[in-house]
């Protein structure tokens, strides 16, 4: 597999520079391209058979809901050795690569071996294990991780400086718990001061132009071009 194909197992996104307080990158195109030629036929059968107007957004929902059907039954399948070997493969790019060396502040996600997620273990102790000091391997980084909070998926990115402050939630997901060791509240990089370089997020499938989607129940960042800031917001799509 090249290493275009590795990292589209991974999206790795590194926001533009005009921007300020961050949390993520402009939001992805939607994952149509491969959906678009059968919109129409898809429009004709739904009409044929209940008589009542489908929007192309309703067929695109479904579509999606079919292709992740699908990625998911091919995950299932893969031979766990040789998704390890891939795991090991994306994240030594990753850690590689001259714009994760360079960033200071990043959004990153816990991965989870129930969802076949990219492992991102590797990535997260090289952050939290470096010494702070500035040299040709990487400088020092601040990182963000989520933290879900109720059922409707609200989501915060929360700051850590160890693994310790993960703790599992009820899906055995671990998350930053909302306070740390001396009782303060975690910093929010919502309303952080400094600017994310980079966002490294997991995806189901993606496109050989590196767009992506989603399992449909997560959370998106939506930048606000009036405050200048990005939204959480939840996409059950």
């Amino acid at each position: 597999m090249t290493k275009m194909g590795l990292l589209q197992r991974l999206a790795v996104r590194m926001t533009p520079p005009f921007i300020t307080p961050t949390a993520a990158s402009p939001p992805l195109p939607s994952f149509t391209h491969s959906l678009r030629r059968n919109l129409r036929s898809s429009a004709a059968a739904a009409m044929s058979a209940t008589n009542t107007p489908v929007t192309p957004l309703d067929l695109i929902f479904k579509e999606k809901k079919s292709l992740r059907a699908k990625v998911k039954k091919q995950l299932r399948s893969m031979d766990p050795n040789l998704r390890s070997q891939q795991d090991v493969a994306i994240q030594n790019i990753v850690l590689d690569s001259p714009w994760f060396k360079s960033c200071k502040r990043l959004c990153a996600y816990i991965s989870c071996p129930a969802l076949r997620e990219v492992d991102t273990s590797k990535i997260l102790s090289a952050i939290l294990n470096n010494s702070g000091q500035d040299d040709d391997a990487q400088v020092r980084k601040k990182l963000y991780v989520p933290r879900v909070e109720d059922k409707n998926s609200y989501m915060r990115m929360l700051n850590i400086s160890r693994m310790d402050d993960l703790i599992a939630n009820s899906m055995d997901i671990l998350e930053p718990s909302p306070f740390d060791a001396d009782g303060n509240e975690r910093e929010n990089v919502m309303f952080a001061n400094e600017p994310v370089d980079l966002f490294i997020l997991p995806g189901l499938a993606f496109d050989k132009s590196g767009r992506r989607l989603g399992r449909g129940g997560g959370c998106s960042f939506v930048f606000d071009a009036n405050t200048r800031r990005w939204c959480c917001t939840h996409d059950s799509k």
